[in-house]
């Protein structure tokens, strides 16, 4: 039935200063967009590449529902020290690499609102190895 994580959603202080953490920063696809009758952009599809996206809305728009409990949002990477260089380079804040208790290479940091993000590579010993596919 559920095969693939579709997007994660963010409400954002700032649209625009988002757009540009994802998409100049991280290097993400600007994927559509939503606007409202009077043709302002209210929210971005930001593609993460084969069928995943972040959603992005002015959060102008209502409040995360009460009690939401969203702990942060894990992007896979191929080459994580190349990775974690790169943006480093484009002035983002990661932290330094760890091999997590999982087997897998992580590092993190934090969208313009706090988000939290953290950067997988798998490793073949990975405890996620056998469902890769």
């Amino acid at each position: 039935m559920i095969t693939n994580l579709a997007h994660v959603c963010f409400r954002v202080s700032d649209l625009e200063r988002s757009l540009h953490f994802y998409c100049d920063l991280l290097g993400l696809e600007p994927a559509f967009e939503f606007r409202n009758a009077e043709g302002q952009r209210f929210g971005q599809y930001v593609h993460l590449g084969g069928r995943n996206f972040i959603e992005l809305f002015d959060a102008q728009l209502g409040a995360p529902a009460e009690g939401q409990s969203y702990g942060h949002i894990c992007l896979e990477v191929k080459d994580i020290e190349g990775t974690a260089r790169a943006l480093r380079e484009r002035g983002v804040e990661v932290t330094e690499i760890k091999l997590g208790r999982d087997q897998s290479y992580q590092a993190w940091l934090s969208d313009p609102d706090g988000n939290r993000i953290e950067l997988h590579d798998y490793t073949p010993q990975s405890w996620q190895a056998p469902w890769l596919r």
